[in-house]
């Protein structure tokens, strides 16, 4: 079975989606499609650790991960627990596994996980999260306007064209419930240009100046860079366009 890669993702994009389970005899593997239609099986994380569980065996250990949009469990078998065990409450990681579902939770099967001592790491993260799911937006705004204009019918056979989405997987994306955010766009413009010397301005910056909820910024930037109203000029930096 080929090796699915490891996407980088936002928690709440994990725990909101919505797992479809594989079939070895089909050599099917199992995956999850988050509300913007990504379809995952490996994840990339970069999250901090807080909580901790270890086995009284030590045959088991996990962690609960939290990235700032969410939480989400991470757990380690057998061999994993020796080197999983000396990471700690408090430590930023990097967690790279397989998602898996059991009894209704979604958690992560660690298959590498290593802490993160660069202060400016999160903040590139973000970034390169933003630019990722750009796509997937402007894919959900096209689904939504084809309906609109199409029959069902004839809406279903095109997404599956035009996306190799299945008609479950179309119904998901669709109807799963986006909450209005309040508009800060033209806060963040503001404050880019202020602080814009005429090298851009990075990225870190912004997080640490607003008082928006992180999360409302990552939403922020990314609705910009897919509106073409600013650009990444280089990596972590950022520029709004005249």
């Amino acid at each position: 079975m080929k090796r699915e890669p490891a996407i980088k993702v936002r928690i709440k994009d994990i725990v909101s989606g919505k797992f479809f389970q594989g079939n070895k005899d089909e050599m099917k593997p199992s995956f999850l499609i988050t509300p913007l239609g990504q379809k995952i099986s490996r994840v990339n994380v970069l999250a901090t650790v807080t909580d901790k569980f270890l086995s009284e065996d030590e045959s088991y250990i996990s962690f609960v991960l939290d990235d700032g949009t969410s939480s989400i469990r991470a757990k380690g078998f057998r061999e994993k627990v020796d080197y999983m065990k000396k990471i700690e409450i408090g430590d930023r990681v990097i967690v790279i596994g397989k998602l898996r579902e059991w009894n209704g939770e979604i958690y992560i099967n660690v298959e590498i996980i290593r802490k993160v001592d660069d202060p400016n790491y999160e903040t590139y993260r973000k970034l390169e999260i933003l630019k990722e799911i750009i796509p997937y937006k402007k894919m959900i705004t096209e689904l939504k306007n084809m309906r609109e204009r199409m029959s069902e019918e004839e809406f279903i056979n095109e997404a599956k064209k035009r996306f190799g989405l299945d008609e479950e997987i179309i119904s998901f994306v669709l109807e799963k419930k986006v909450e209005e955010k309040k508009d800060y766009k033209s806060e963040i413009i503001k404050l880019l240009k202020e602080l814009d010397t005429g090298e851009g301005v990075e990225i870190f910056k912004i997080f640490e100046i607003v008082t928006i909820p992180s999360q409302e910024v990552d939403s922020v930037l990314t609705e910009l860079l897919n509106e073409g109203k600013i650009i990444e000029i280089s990596p972590g930096r950022i520029k709004v366009i005249a």
